[in-house]
């Protein structure tokens, strides 16, 4: 168990400041980042996996609608008010709001990422708008809550396995940004037809995202003994 907690804790230690007050747990096991980047994370890999079935697999390719864009910007904006009124010592916050900003920002940049890899890693794609209908988006924006749900009063029932999901969440979400930008690479550009042909990208994509995950804990751990040393 002291293993996996501290693989778990390393998966964020570079990603978050991982504060145990503004952070959930599972198991007896703190997630590995805070509430409001558990939101982000999981939000992403929802977001992307709620679009793919919207969209009954035609891999749109174009960005969101302007709808989708005005309530994408809402989204992040409230997690944007909320952390910076929070800073300035306007008003104090709460793990539940964190956790549902996250998860509405976590929504728009899936709806971000999701066309990008489309258009990079898919040999055949549609040129339709991601969201481009009200009623995919009324759905799409209806997911958020029963995220929320899900995260909030869900996943802790579930024990150690919590913490787990949202360090896979972590992975997923960096492997698909890395997936796009692997997939701008002759031999990966829109060469797959299928999943089974996409695996090579997508393994060297993940092979980034725990690199990416490792260099930032060293990162981290320079910085930390760096500030002690000039505090002492």
């Amino acid at each position: 168990m002291q293993v996996l907690q501290g693989f778990l804790h390393w998966t964020g230690y570079g990603l978050c400041h991982q504060m145990p007050q503004r952070s959930f747990f599972g198991g007896g096991i703190q997630v590995p980042v805070c509430a409001r980047d558990t939101g982000i994370y999981v939000g992403v890999v929802l977001s992307m996996l709620l679009i793919s079935v919207l969209h009954r697999g035609s891999r749109p390719r174009g960005m969101p609608s302007p709808a989708a864009w005005i309530a994408m910007a809402l989204m992040v904006g409230s997690m944007a008010l909320d952390g910076v009124t929070e800073y300035v010592g306007i008003r104090a916050t709460t793990n539940e709001l964190r956790l549902i900003t996250g998860l509405l920002t976590g929504f728009a940049i899936g709806a971000l990422v999701t066309p990008m890899i489309n258009d990079e890693l898919w040999r055949t794609s549609s040129r339709e708008r991601v969201l481009n209908t009200p009623w995919k988006l009324a759905l799409w924006l209806a997911a958020v809550p029963i995220a929320y749900a899900v995260v909030y009063w869900g996943l802790p029932l579930l024990g150690v396995l919590y913490p787990i999901l949202v360090a896979l969440a972590i992975v997923g979400t960096l492997t698909a940004v890395n997936l796009v930008m692997v997939c701008t690479l002759p031999p990966f550009e829109r060469r797959a037809e299928r999943l089974t042909q996409a695996w090579a990208p997508i393994l060297a994509a993940m092979a980034v995202a725990f690199f990416e995950i490792w260099v930032s804990g060293l990162l981290r751990s320079a910085l930390v003994v760096l500030v002690e040393r000039l505090g002492g």
